[in-house]
């Protein structure tokens, strides 16, 4: 069962510019996580590309995603500090102690981090802890949009290919 708000794109048609970024983002944020449910352990960690994509992995990856995005950019606080690793690449890397139900728990106390975090914190305002310099929030949801949408057709393509 999903921990992901019950909003939808088209439950925010007539609502304010927050609340549709808020429902996009946790569309995808939820269409990502759910890439896993009902796979085999296997099916999660099949390999099908050179790199180290996998469905997985793309889900942790999300979750580290969050993190940058919605901690070290909004708290400033460092990637150490977070316990995330240094580069993306290397959050794709999956240790034997991962599960689906591991890195779907994972993934939704990232995004319930990441609401909590931006709650306070206006589209316009500047976050500082990105190593582009200060940025709008907006530009932040903007990017995560684009972001977990292309991953959900990572995972869309990665899940037929597994399942058939």
């Amino acid at each position: 069962m999903s921990d992901f708000p019950p909003t939808f794109a088209d439950d925010v048609i007539n609502q304010d510019a927050r609340a549709q970024f808020d429902a996009f983002l946790d569309e995808h944020r939820r269409a990502l996580s759910e890439s896993l449910d009902g796979l085999t352990e296997e099916q999660a960690r099949r390999s099908l590309v050179p790199s180290r994509t996998t469905l997985l992995g793309l889900v942790k990856h999300a979750t580290f995603v969050e993190k940058v995005w919605f901690d070290e950019a909004i708290s400033c606080r460092s990637r150490s500090e977070i316990g995330i690793p240094a580069t993306p690449d290397e959050s794709f890397i999956l240790e034997d102690t991962d599960s689906i139900a591991s890195i779907q728990q994972a993934h939704r106390q990232a995004c319930e981090a990441s609401r909590r975090a931006a709650s306070n914190v206006g589209l316009d305002d500047l976050v500082l802890g990105n190593r582009r310099g200060p940025l709008p929030l907006r530009w932040v949801y903007l990017h995560m949009l684009r972001e977990l949408a292309q991953h959900c057709g990572h995972a869309d393509i990665l899940r037929e290919q597994v399942t058939r």
